[in-house]
């Protein structure tokens, strides 16, 4: 089975328009989005549809949760805390419903899928360098053969062994026996990395083979959206950085 792995949407709808015809020309049995399909962006509404419509799992992210009110968000930074409140009232009730419904997380086949750290779900913790990814050696034997997830918006992967660490670099590599993985599969609609192309994965459960995989899309148009909105327009201007 292909899975195409996905995350941090972020209310662009222009992004995953494109991610979503960069995966028609895949093999995909199964979609799986990681969260945060809400938040800085200026289409939450349509992008909910479109994942929820989509995805055949979908996993709570923390903008997801401060949206639907399964969160309390006030420490976050006042910019984010205004697009949160804009998209809230944006969500018609049966959008935001179907974020409060959303799981932590998701397992099957000796995978799990979260936002964020699989220690703590709720906390949204980061993993998206070495020493955050040793600190899951001491769960080495509760943790699942491969841990797919999102949040920090960059795209990394982990090899854990029950003793060391080491990250893969590689952007397609097959699972080695007798490792467990964590894997960052970046955002689809804000990168973080440098590279403001939209991030998307694939993953083979047969050949047990993962690929990351980034699409162009129109990120003017993306921008100029935020800034015909009373979002900050910093959250539009990044997109063209992939920062």
């Amino acid at each position: 089975m292909r899975i195409g792995i996905f995350s941090d949407v972020h209310s662009n709808l222009d992004a995953l328009t494109a991610v979503r015809a960069a995966y028609e020309k895949e093999s995909i049995d199964k979609y799986i989005c990681l969260g945060d399909t809400v938040g800085y962006g200026a289409e939450p509404k349509a992008c909910a549809e479109i994942v929820r419509s989509m995805a055949s799992v979908s996993i709570l992210g923390n903008h997801d949760a401060a949206v639907s009110g399964r969160m309390d968000y006030s420490y976050y930074y006042q910019a984010a805390r205004h697009a949160l409140d804009i998209h809230s009232g944006m969500l018609p009730e049966e959008g935001k419903a179907w974020l409060r419904s959303l799981p932590y997380e998701h397992r099957e086949q000796d995978l799990s899928f979260c936002h964020g750290s699989p220690l703590n779900l709720e906390e949204f913790e980061y993993i998206f360098a070495l020493d955050q990814a040793q600190q899951l050696l001491g769960y080495w034997e509760d943790m699942a053969r491969v841990t797919f997830i999102g949040h920090s918006h960059l795209c990394k992967s982990f090899a854990l062994s029950p003793s060391e660490v080491h990250e893969v670099v590689a952007t397609r590599f097959t699972m080695r026996e007798g490792y467990k993985y964590i894997i960052s599969v970046g955002s689809v609609g804000q990168p973080r990395d440098y590279d403001p192309r939209a991030s998307y994965t694939i993953f083979d459960t047969e050949d047990m083979v993962f690929e990351f995989k980034r699409a162009e899309y129109d990120i003017e148009s993306a921008a100029n959206k935020i800034f015909e909105t009373d979002l900050e327009r910093n959250f539009g201007n990044r997109l063209f950085l992939g920062v």
